[in-house]
């Protein structure tokens, strides 16, 4: 179940309880008149379950309640209510599977921006990696993997290319290009810098390294996991399901392969700059592809879900 707090102005009171009476799904709710003082208004609060949450909150933005009110959703952890299970069996589909484009929008915009705190954590996992790639370091370059904050733009470009919205896409786009092209201008610095410091060795960055080669050696399977990962990386966004983010992370190589470039080119070896740019290049097109095939799937499943419903009046 989702919750919703609701600034209802006076009047749009009536229409907004008759669009939650009217909707499957929507439980528990309460008015509590002239309780918002800014914007001031009445204070709505009501359950939905998350199947109906998409129509919900459409309906709610289509009567103006974003300009004019306030809507805000939060997860219900536990909800002991025979009420509330009547809603959930009344809804169409299951939770699980549910699309609410408000949700997902939410959260990719905020991990899609491109802030200090988004360069600091891609730039630092970068780094981490190009000690992985240098020491031939498996444990080094899958924590840096874990780090990287790259999926986070992916899926935001992956939902705007869905809805069709360029202005997201464009924030997504930016955040993923700028975010890479810093991370390995100062990583080239650094490798500069740690050869200087005796803490890397151009020796060593050429020398026979079986646990971190694949990273700038791609093949058919970088693509493949990269396409898998996708899959699971937008599924556990639009299910909220954010534990699996983390596998998602340490399977694709798109931060050592950044990584790996950059210590390529601080040192010149062309070849592996672009063998790393390509492995780069196939992890990302991976995930995309999978992330708007993910998204346009689960879309026209859960309007199969919804004409149903509406079939079967």
């Amino acid at each position: 179940m989702l919750h919703l707090r609701l600034i209802v102005p006076a009047d749009l009171r009536d229409a907004v309880l008759a669009r939650l009476d009217s909707v499957v799904g929507v439980t528990h709710v309460v008015l509590l008149p002239g309780s918002a003082v800014r914007p001031a208004g009445d204070l709505v609060l009501c359950d939905v379950a998350r199947e109906a949450a998409d129509e919900v909150l459409g309906d709610l933005r289509a009567l103006g309640l974003r300009e004019r009110g306030a809507i805000d959703v939060s997860e219900v952890g536990l909800t002991i209510s025979a009420a509330a299970d009547e809603a959930e069996r009344a809804a169409p589909g299951e939770g699980a599977d549910a699309l609410v484009w408000e949700a997902v929008s939410d959260i990719t915009r905020e991990e899609s921006t491109l802030t200090v705190v988004y360069l600091a954590f891609l730039t630092v996992a970068t780094m981490l990696a190009a000690c992985g790639a240098v020491l031939d370091s498996a444990i080094l370059v899958v924590g840096a993997m874990a780090v990287g904050p790259e999926f986070g733009p992916i899926a935001g470009l992956c939902v705007a290319l869905v809805q069709w919205r360029a202005r997201p896409a464009l924030r997504s786009l930016t955040a993923l290009v700028a975010g890479f092209a810093v991370a390995m201008v100062l990583t080239v610095g650094f490798t500069l810098l740690m050869d200087a410091l005796g803490l890397f060795t151009r020796a060593g960055f050429d020398s026979a390294r079986p646990n971190t080669s694949f990273i700038w050696q791609p093949d058919a399977m970088s693509f493949v996991v990269a396409f898998l990962a996708g899959i699971v990386g937008l599924l556990s966004l639009t299910s909220a399901k954010a534990g699996a983010l983390v596998g998602v992370a340490i399977s694709v190589t798109t931060v050592p392969a950044a990584a790996n470039a950059a210590v390529a080119l601080a040192y010149g070896d062309y070849a592996q700059a672009w063998g790393s740019a390509v492995q780069l290049a196939l992890n990302l097109a991976g995930i995309m592809l999978a992330g708007v095939l993910t998204l346009l799937v689960q879309q026209g499943a859960w309007r199969l879900v919804l004409g149903d419903r509406a079939r079967r009046g």
